[in-house]
């Protein structure tokens, strides 16, 4: 398997749609009941995907349920990063140290051995990512930066957890239909009881139109994600997706009002050289 072009724009797009919902939750007033508003909405949305397509092979579903855990301690990390620092501070921190350890497992537990161009295509991105992510702001956020690296790992789990399940599914669109409609329950139903039935459904209404976009955003971009799992090392594909933060940046410079600095613009330019050898590699 390798990173074809048609692969590659897909998993392009589904870091648009990745970077876009996570700015959606940095802008909102409450993170971590946006955050569950989103991925319950996201459950109803898979539940006329799993209609349609069917359910994935039980040989999957070990993985499924693994996941589903390991992503109650993503919505934690996730809300608590956004809550003590910026998007262009903790996105980067979170998703550009996960493919080096995706890449560093991925020969023990998917038997995936990368070339000397796809190991600099792991490390190029990576590095980038990481170079918007760090700076003085970073000494400044010791918790933000601790959630964020803490997501990196849980990050690199679930990739792993996923990458194996959907190749045991042997649907990626079962699989990922089935994980949207039991995924935001368990952290949704531990936010409803902290904040209470009357908060939930008030905050639920205002952000339902925001939401569902988020949601669909979601979906979309982890289902693009685990398809190219099925075609591509899980190692490149989890490196390529972190392009993402290119898009985070932008949108945290227009519509965020972050500053786009020229420390960002050369772990910009590191990504894309990056992806390039990604695709050669």
């Amino acid at each position: 398997m390798a990173i074809t072009w048609p692969v590659l724009l897909a998993v392009l797009f589904g870091a648009l749609l990745h970077a876009s919902w996570n700015a959606l939750v940095k802008s909102s007033p409450d993170k971590a009941l946006d955050t569950a508003v989103i991925h319950i909405v996201g459950s109803f949305i898979g539940i006329p995907l799993v209609l349609i397509a069917g359910l994935p092979k039980p040989e999957s579903w070990p993985y499924l349920a693994g996941s589903i855990v390991i992503h109650i301690g993503y919505y934690v990390a996730l809300t608590g990063a956004y809550k003590h620092g910026e998007l262009g501070l903790t996105y980067p921190l979170m998703r550009g140290t996960a493919p080096l350890l995706v890449a560093l497992s991925a020969s023990f537990t998917l038997g995936e051995t990368l070339s000397p161009m796809a190991w600099a295509g792991v490390l190029g991105v990576s590095a980038g990512v990481l170079s918007l992510g760090l700076s003085r702001h970073a000494l400044d956020s010791p918790r933000a930066v601790a959630f964020a690296l803490s997501n990196a790992v849980i990050i690199a789990l679930y990739t792993v957890v996923d990458g194996l399940g959907v190749r045991a599914s042997g649907n990626a669109l079962q699989y990922v239909a089935l994980l949207f409609v039991l995924d935001g329950w368990p952290f949704g139903l531990i936010v409803l009881w902290r904040r209470g039935w009357a908060t939930t459904w008030v905050y639920a209404r205002a952000r339902a139109p925001v939401a569902c976009v988020a949601a669909a955003a979601s979906l979309g971009s982890y289902g693009i994600a685990l398809w190219a799992m099925t075609r591509a090392p899980v190692a490149l594909v989890a490196a390529l997706r972190e392009t993402s933060v290119l898009f985070a940046a932008l949108i945290g410079t227009w519509f965020l009002k972050e500053a786009f600095t020229p420390r960002r613009a050369i772990g910009t330019a590191a990504i894309v050289a990056g992806v390039m050898a990604l695709r050669l590699g």
